[in-house]
């Protein structure tokens, strides 16, 4: 057995693992690097690998460091299957349109400047059209069920718990009755968050895999910090009537945030606030978590039963239309927005911001990771004027 890294090796994006087993090779992840927009497009162009020589993939999880660069494998002529969980297809199928989509309208923005520069344009790494070829390999199966990859490979996929769908892939590879396992952990979440189990234990292997982009630090349990936190911002727009803006990462921290507030009201901690999500890929995404109600723990599978809809509740709102996003900036608190993006780059979130930063009794609240150079990384360093659509505000 042989491995060969082609990305997330001594950076954290586009994760690609290449398994030569005899004559068999397999594909783990086949994400996209993410970073400053030429550094990352840069790197993108070119797999590293002949897709054609790919017999198999094996996806972890639908986010896009993960995820993205699937299309080029169906560019390249790759005519094998993608195997993973139910979950992680339906959602990996949203998430690479989405991405189709931003590279394309991308695109358009960076070839006007480059027209009147006389320079060359650029194309999108792929098009929309090329992600809907590869969902046709894909292939969703359950948690722990064995895969035929080749007819000496077999593939099992165990809950990561990093978000819906996610799997380590265990890999067995069977040669002249001796056989070598191979675990790879994709991203691995943490015990007692909302909505997901844990991480499943895979069993023992011979060689490992493992993401360590936070292998060097103890988590501190600050869920009890978490709630009290929440609990405050709530009781804070509502004796204010002001709002509580909340950046957020459509997949998995939008439905977090969802989960908590529900839980302080159900538990009377809080009256009810409306709630308002508006982000289309967050209502796209959260559908998937509708539809796999076998990802859930305990508890939200409780609530499943006893009500069909874990996210429903008559204060919960999601925005589908533009309209209906402009009009929100009209509205009077309290009540909480939940819009992309999680770093404030684009989307909805930033027109939720022209109309939020400047009233001192509206909160922002920023839940996720900012990259440098982004306006939500200044939000957090906390400058005194931020360009908002260029404008200068405080």
């Amino acid at each position: 057995m042989k491995l060969s890294f082609y990305g997330a090796a001594r950076s954290v994006t586009g994760s690609r693992h290449v398994v030569d087993a005899g004559k068999t090779r397999i594909l783990l992840d086949c994400g996209l690097f993410q970073g400053r927009r030429d550094q990352a497009r840069e790197r993108n162009q070119h797999l590293g690998f002949d897709p054609k020589s790919v017999e198999a993939v094996c996806l972890s999880h639908a986010h896009i460091d993960h995820s993205g660069a699937l299309p080029m494998l169906a560019k390249g002529g790759f005519r094998g299957a993608v195997h993973m969980t139910r979950a992680t297809a339906d959602l990996t199928d949203i998430l690479l349109a989405d991405s189709a989509r931003i590279q394309e309208s991308d695109c358009r923005y960076v070839n006007k400047l480059e027209r009147r520069r006389g320079r060359q344009c650029v194309s999108p790494i792929y098009s929309r059209d090329d992600a809907q070829k590869i969902v046709k390999h894909f292939r969703g199966g359950a948690y722990e069920q064995s895969v035929s990859l080749a007819p000496n490979i077999t593939a099992r996929f165990h809950d990561a718990g990093h978000i819906i769908g996610s799997s380590a892939v265990w890999l067995r590879h069977r040669t002249r009755g001796n056989s070598t396992t191979l675990l790879f952990s994709g991203d691995l979440g943490r015990a007692n968050m909302p909505i997901l189990r844990d991480p499943h234990p895979p069993p023992p292997c011979d060689v490992l895999i493992i993401e360590s982009t936070y292998g060097d630090r103890l988590h501190d349990d600050e869920e009890d910090q978490r709630k009290e936190m929440a609990k405050k911002l709530v009781q804070h727009a509502i004796q204010h009537k002001s709002k509580i803006l909340v950046p957020a990462f459509s997949v998995g921290r939008t439905q977090d945030i969802i989960m908590r507030i529900k839980e302080l009201v159900n538990n009377g901690e809080v009256d009810p606030i409306p709630i308002f999500i508006d982000s289309p890929l967050a209502l796209k995404a959260t559908q998937v978590f509708r539809q796999h109600p076998e990802c859930y723990d305990e508890e939200t599978y409780r609530t499943f039963t006893a009500s069909g809809d874990v996210f429903a509740a008559k204060y919960i709102n999601f925005v589908s239309t533009a309209k209906d996003s402009k009009l929100l900036n009209r509205r009077k608190g309290p009540c909480v927005i939940i819009s992309a993006s999680g770093m404030c780059e684009g989307g909805r979130v930033v027109h939720h911001l022209k109309h939020t930063i400047e009233d001192e009794a509206n909160v922002i609240v920023i839940v996720g990771f900012q990259a440098e150079h982004t306006l939500g990384r200044k939000l957090v360093e906390e400058w005194d004027t931020v360009p908002i659509f260029g404008v200068p505000t405080k």
